[in-house]
């Protein structure tokens, strides 16, 4: 097994799956092993390899020891699309719109990674895409399609263990929020494309709130001076996302401003039950009626999380998320795998 890679435990006669999935943390990017669980439980044997130069050129010196090769976009596209000409079938796990990628990188970079996502598509047994927007080009390339949907843990979130509730509530404690107390959370990424700084900026106007932020990235230390000036500002770094659903279950209103129709933490705060706010714009067509939208300003921030506790618990709404869960996602992946290698 090559450095990086991560197994999911199977036998030797099983089909041997490769995933090359994001090189992130595990406890930042669980999506790719909650579905790797899943095709184990069907009779693949599975191994998750973050991507990286090294992994790449080591799965490339083992690629007879793989049946089938997953990759992740977008660097796991392109690695598995190396695998896939030394005559590996490859499966391209299609999760993130070039969209994303051309607002955050200049125009010929996004052009060039556009065009090695088209190669991928085109060499690619299968592919499984999530966003609508990008069927037509996958469909343009692809020999074979599938559309899925990003996979949320519905009964963790919407039921947590009494003992991660209770660690949750008591490392509250220690930072100083109580359990009588009216809080709002984030979870995610600290990066600009989330609107951190006017998250920031709305807590001057909801003093009677308490923001609890979960999470990394490049404004940490923003983050962390605001929670040094603001007592209704508490900062408790990256969590292992097993715990995530006790502090989900200590607030009544969740956010998220990206703006994006396809957000996880959308999907788990509402199995959790909390209200929600999201920024105008993609989302209002997949979850208006739902969510308390807003302008990405302090002040429509505040107007919004005021108002979103009127939809905390919708049972419409978690009725809605259910079908998104890991064990109906994982089916479509299990198919599609299975498929490649008749």
């Amino acid at each position: 097994m090559a450095e990086g890679e991560r197994g999911v435990a199977g036998g030797s006669a099983e089909p041997h799956v490769l995933w090359f999935t994001p090189d992130k943390p595990d406890a930042i990017s669980v999506g790719r092993r909650r579905i790797a669980d899943r095709l184990h439980a069907d009779g693949f044997r599975v191994t998750l390899c973050g991507t990286t130069l090294r992994t790449t050129l080591a799965a490339l010196r083992e690629h007879d020891d793989y049946d089938v090769v997953i990759g992740t976009t977008r660097a796991g596209a392109f690695a598995g699309s190396l695998l896939k000409l030394l005559g590996t079938p490859l499966v391209v796990d299609h999760i993130d719109p070039i969209r994303q990628f051309a607002d955050t990188n200049s125009w010929l970079l996004a052009l060039g990674v556009r065009l090695a996502e088209n190669v991928a598509f085109r060499l690619a047994d299968h592919v499984l895409y999530v966003y609508d927007e990008e069927r037509p080009r996958v469909e343009r390339y692809a020999r074979a399609a599938t559309e899925t949907e990003l996979g949320v843990a519905f009964e963790r979130f919407a039921d947590p263990d009494p003992e991660i509730l209770t660690a949750a509530r008591e490392r509250l404690a220690t930072a100083g929020v109580g359990t009588d107390e009216r809080t709002m959370i984030y979870v995610g990424g600290l990066e600009p494309i989330y609107h951190i700084e006017e998250l920031l900026g709305s807590m001057e106007h909801l003093d009677d709130r308490t923001l609890v932020i979960l999470g990394a990235g490049t404004m940490e230390g923003r983050v962390e001076r605001a929670a040094s000036a603001r007592e209704n500002v508490v900062f408790l770094g990256s969590v292992d996302h097993e715990a995530v659903p006790g502090y989900l279950h200590s607030a009544d209103v969740g956010v998220s401003l990206v703006d994006d129709s396809h957000t996880l933490k959308v999907l788990e705060y509402a199995a959790a039950g909390l209200g929600i706010v999201g920024v105008r714009g993609r989302a209002e067509a997949r979850f208006g009626g739902f969510i308390e939208f807003c302008e990405p300003t302090p002040k429509d921030i505040a107007r919004a999380v005021g108002r979103a506790g009127e939809h905390a618990g919708s049972e419409a709404l978690r009725e809605r998320v259910k079908k998104y869960d890991y064990e109906r996602v994982a089916e479509r992946y299990a198919t599609v795998v299975g498929s490649v290698l008749d």
